[in-house]
């Protein structure tokens, strides 16, 4: 009898935590999250029928309100006091506040050769490159409206990607051909956008293997290791597994496998029945420290500056270069890099619907499942994770927000949820305390495919629209701006006008776009 009256207690106790788990997802929808669900529908039911998708959609919800998601986070403690700064930027920044920190009564110079907008994985790397190369009277000011690393640098996920790989550029890639180059027959577009991939796929390696050569030979202390991204593969997603594993290999590129599941279990600690995609030579790093540490290489040499809390407002063409103003004051360029992804609208409204932000957000805390690896890197269609020691990473989404909402921190605790219940599903039950919860957004393009060079006929330059992968690009970007600012042509250049010109979207019937390869055209 008592055993009985305890077996129901048991369950009205277990009832009603299920309800309040319920009450608190319906009661915490916000209105990004409605942004999230056309995200969702979109990319899961694209082909079907309007009301078709969006009955789908309502069932697969209601699930996930009363069955999944309450299943999936039983257990872990979710509590109210959670952090919105990003669990990357708890780690001591050597540069805060700088200069200001130090010297309160520092003072922007009149006239530099180069100023770069934006003091994240692209600024700094510019930095780090000017440093190596500038000739000594030759300067480049780094300007940063907030700290360095604060921006979508310090709120990813800590990989080091290899770039998308082949199939998923050329085949994001083709719709968009198909509009601005319908004067081209289908096959020879098709060839174009392998064309394209290719070009990416190889300066994605070679950004790659910089980042490596550089941690090393430099020394930065960046929790640097390189052990692959395993991504998950669902029934429906199969036969395109297969096919984008070929097509890399068909044009050279290596790095994308197909793994069984159980390596898949060896790589990850995923529990799935399906082969899964692999990328073999992506790493993990701390995102924020690798920003700080180029910084700080770059500042040792008296070609550098940097000057964060300096938010510019505005940059004006002037007699041989241009004004860049400031609510610091203004410094006369030379030369401008744009480094600021996401912002740019705002800044340049030319760039409204072709750099458009995208919200991204994770979630952190301390406990993981004990047979996750730790500094991996993990993938499923709609969130992503990694572990680094006894923290666990837990992100999802990717939604297009208004430019003004570029840089907010507003994460759904809806969506660190889901996250949550989808590590649940593959990786079973496991002891978790949520510490951290935070978003950012990056930039993306309508061809999913990068923007590197001018944006005038003068010398103003960007690097964006890296949708997600910019720790895939922005290293050896800013290796190839710099290079042509400094007119040094001794190294290759990796990112051809041809290609990655943003007159490609701002001005595509004047675009100089490749010759398609038409032997090879299928």
């Amino acid at each position: 009898m008592r055993l009985s009256q305890q077996s129901k207690r048991k369950e009205a106790n277990s009832g009603m935590a299920r309800i309040k788990i319920i009450m608190a997802l319906l009661l915490g929808l916000r209105r990004h999250d409605l942004r999230a669900a056309r995200t969702f529908v979109k990319i899961q039911y694209k082909d079907q029928p309007f009301l078709l998708r969006w009955m789908r959609f309502s069932v697969w919800s209601m699930r996930q309100i009363f069955i999944t998601i309450p299943n999936g986070i039983s257990g872990l403690d979710l509590s109210r006091s959670v952090s919105r700064t990003p669990f990357w930027l708890d780690a001591t920044n050597p540069l805060h506040n700088h200069p200001w920190h130090n010297q309160p009564n520092a003072t922007l110079p009149e006239e530099v050769d180069t100023v770069v907008i934006g003091a994240g994985f692209t600024g700094a790397s510019a930095a780090y490159f000017w440093a190596k190369h500038a000739p000594s009277d030759r300067r480049l000011v780094v300007l940063e409206m907030k700290e360095a690393a604060s921006g979508a640098s310090g709120r990813n996920q800590g990989t080091v990607v290899m770039g998308r790989y082949f199939a998923m550029v050329r085949d994001n890639l083709l719709p968009h051909l198909d509009q601005v180059r319908a004067d081209m027959p289908p096959k020879e577009r098709r060839r174009l956008a392998e064309q394209f991939a290719d070009v990416y796929c190889h300066a994605a390696a070679r950004n790659a293997e910089l980042i490596q050569q550089t941690v090393l030979a430099e020394g930065f202390d960046v929790d640097y290791a390189r052990n692959g991204w395993v991504q998950e593969r669902l029934a429906d997603q199969q036969d395109d597994l297969a096919e984008s594993v070929e097509a890399g290999k068909r044009f050279g590129h290596q790095d994308w496998i197909k793994i069984d599941p159980a390596r898949v279990l060896r790589e990850s600690g995923m529990q799935v029945s399906l082969p899964a995609g692999f990328s073999q030579k992506a790493a993990t790093w701390h995102p924020a420290k690798w920003v700080w540490s180029l910084l700080v290489a770059s500042l040792k040499e008296n070609k550098v500056e940097l000057y964060s809390n300096t938010k510019v407002n505005e940059v004006h063409d002037a007699p041989q270069g241009y004004i860049v103003n400031t609510d610091r004051g203004a410094i006369k360029a030379r030369h401008v890099i744009y480094a600021v992804e996401s912002y740019l609208p705002k800044m340049d409204r030319r760039f409204h619907d072709i750099i458009e932000p995208h919200q991204e957000q994770l979630s952190s805390g301390l406990g993981a499942p004990d047979s996750m690896p730790s500094d991996n890197s993990i993938t499923g269609r709609f969130f992503f994770g990694a572990r680094r020691g006894n923290v666990l990473l837990a992100g999802s989404d990717s939604t297009r927000v208004p430019d003004r909402l570029a840089g907010c921190s507003r994460p759904s605790r809806f969506l660190t949820k889901f996250a949550l219940s989808e590590f649940k599903r593959l990786y079973g039950r496991f002891q978790f305390r949520l510490t951290h919860e935070w978003s950012g957004t990056v930039g993306y393009t309508p061809d999913q495919y990068p923007l590197i060079g001018k944006i005038d006929d003068r010398s103003k330059y960007m690097i964006g629209g890296m949708c997600g992968s910019g720790s895939g690009v922005a290293f050896n970007a800013a290796r190839c701006i710099v290079n042509r600012i400094l007119d040094r042509r001794d190294e290759p250049d990796d990112y051809p006008e041809a290609y990655f010109a943003p007159s490609r979207l701002l001005d595509a019937a004047n675009h100089p776009w490749p010759e398609v390869n038409k032997s090879q055209a299928q």
